[in-house]
């Protein structure tokens, strides 16, 4: 038989990934990348210059259609396959990432009247300005019994649909009524792709309160604002499983990607859920952990159980047939990324140039040769705050036990024990809930990094697997392709057949993970006193933070 082809493309938060995969046994032969233009909006609106507010964090839909225009193209030209060998086309997207529309798809942003409001621009996931909003939507679910609020863990996200659309709301109801469609961009790109709307079971469950058939009814949204009860028209639409045939790709994104009119374009996806059928983690009890800026990890079972702080619980929100769980860190890379842009001394900056090394790979180098606990230091890895099991945006990184002797590669280290530390305290939630987790799989940017990769073995205790592609997102979309142009049964059997993993690489050494045990109690320790209650602190310095820099504006 002749060898059929499918293009996964992976919409991250920066730059959008296309890579080309061999059908039948998931052979990656070409990828390209493409930078957003924009990239993160986060201090001024490009359109008009005006300074956004504290927490804000936009992108421009602009951006994304050159990533169609340029990567697609690019990837199947590194590939050397022919494009009318190409049967299938799949994507996956950053979440919740939201934007309003109107009837036919146009973002608002680029409606000419609306350039200049910020509102009218799509909401990346990482915008936690609307905590004020789910911290209601939270209370009053809770006063009200809702049903639905367990399946999230008891508090709904700042960075989800309906935090962001009672925002929308009450700080621009124009461009809240000019709303016809409010849609994940998961969504809004496999829209532009076939010319139909389409909404997957994935983000409505996991981001958008759709359980058991249902959304939040309106006497619960009346209880919000009386003008919220129609938000839930705007996102409303059959909901299709994932790996389905979303439609055929219209003449229009043919003509951008150089690929064949009518070919399968899967239903939209999220990049964590789509990257698990890549990484062979869709068995129950195997929790993937997709790690870059941000940490979102899934796992199914075939038990449904409330986390405490989970993100969600979502039937069929993984693989068909299975409950697939949620949770998750909201700063991970971004972390160790801000310590080394903002705090790293520039005599070691020059001695990681000297040696050929980034100052990532210097300060592992150093750090990988301490015991554990030698720095002193014990960290919250809250600096984006933190999305499990907390669920509180306004939170802010901690670091306890510094001195004139505490050196770069001390806190360095301490960094990533903070992150490994927040990973352990998703897995005891899980744990403690009932639903067991039996190995950790990574995937993501970060699994490059050795030190992180055991550092994580020996705190959860866990044996740890990778996915060996560096291109996780984009293979597991383009699984879901070749599942949505017939070519696999199903994504289990496309798993199977086109996922890869290296299991138990990193296996967790007794000594050191004793050693974290007693470091991880003192984590504990802090974890609860600054997020459950114990101080308010980081909350009093968030609220005098923003009001300075309103002040700024002014």
């Amino acid at each position: 038989m002749t060898d059929k082809y499918v293009v996964g493309v992976d919409f991250g938060t920066l730059s959008g990934r296309a890579l080309v995969v061999r059908v039948r046994d998931g052979a990656e032969l070409g990828t390209a990348v493409t930078e957003y233009r924009h990239g993160v909006i986060d201090r001024t609106l490009p359109a008009s210059g005006a300074a956004l507010p504290p927490d804000w964090a936009l992108q421009d839909p602009e951006d994304y259609l050159e990533v169609l225009r340029d990567a697609v193209p690019a990837a199947v030209a590194a590939a050397g396959v022919d494009p009318g060998e190409i049967i299938g086309l799949g994507t996956d997207f950053t979440a919740c990432t939201v934007l309003p529309t109107l009837a036919d798809g146009t973002p608002l942003c680029r409606v000419p009247r609306y350039a200049d409001r910020p509102h009218a621009y799509p909401k990346l996931w990482k915008h936690h300005a609307a905590q004020d909003q789910a911290d209601r939507i939270t209370a009053v679910a809770h006063e009200r019994d809702e049903p639905w609020i367990g399946r999230y863990g008891g508090r709904i996200s700042a960075e989800w649909e309906f935090a962001k659309g009672l925002q929308l709301l009450e700080e621009d109801p124009e461009i809240y009524a000019a709303t016809a469609r409010f849609i994940e961009a998961a969504d809004w790109i496999v829209w532009r792709l076939t010319g139909v709307e389409t909404r997957n079971v994935c983000t409505a469950g996991y981001k958008g309160i759709h359980q058991d058939g249902h959304r939040p009814g309106p006497d619960y949204l009346a209880a919000l604002h009386p003008g919220f009860t129609g938000f839930v028209a705007k996102l409303d639409h059959p909901l299709s499983p994932l790996g389905a045939r979303a439609g055929g790709l219209s003449a229009e994104a043919a003509a951008w990607t150089g690929l064949r009119p009518g070919i399968a374009v899967a239903v939209g996806n999220v990049d964590a859920h789509v990257t698990a059928p890549a990484a062979r983690a869709v068995a129950d009890g195997r929790m993937l952990a997709v790690m870059g800026t941000s940490t979102c990890h899934v796992m199914n079972s075939d038990r449904l159980a409330e986390v405490p702080g989970m993100c969600g619980v979502v039937d069929g929100g993984i693989v068909t047939g299975s409950w697939g769980y949620e949770a998750g860190q909201s700063g991970v890379g971004d972390i160790f990324a801000w310590f080394v842009a903002s705090s790293l001394p520039r005599s070691y900056a020059e001695r990681a140039a000297a040696l050929g090394l980034d100052p990532h790979e210097h300060l592992t180098e150093l750090a990988a040769r301490q015991r554990v606990g030698e720095h002193g230091l014990v960290a919250l890895d809250w600096h984006n705050g933190n999305r499990s099991v907390l669920v509180d945006h306004d939170l802010s990184g901690v670091i306890v036990g510094l001195t004139l002797a505490t050196t770069p590669e001390d806190v360095y280290r301490a960094l990533l024990e903070a992150t490994a530390f927040g990973t352990r305290t998703i897995i005891d939630a899980f744990e403690g809930a009932g639903v067991p987790v039996r190995e950790l799989i990574v995937a993501g940017g970060l699994l490059k990094n050795e030190l992180l990769m055991q550092i994580y073995a020996d705190v959860t205790r866990l044996p740890l697997s990778v996915l060996e592609s560096g291109q996780g997102p984009a293979l597991g979309a383009a699984i879901h392709a070749a599942v949505a142009a017939d070519c696999h049964p199903d994504v289990r059997a496309a798993s199977d057949a086109m996922g890869r993993v290296r299991r138990a690489a990193y296996l967790p050494d007794p000594d050191r993970a004793a050693a974290y045990d007693a470091l991880y109690a003192e984590y504990r320790l802090l974890h609860d006193h600054f997020g459950r209650g114990g101080n308010d602190v980081l909350h009093r310095l968030r609220r005098i933070r923003n009001e300075a820099r309103k002040e700024g504006t002014r």
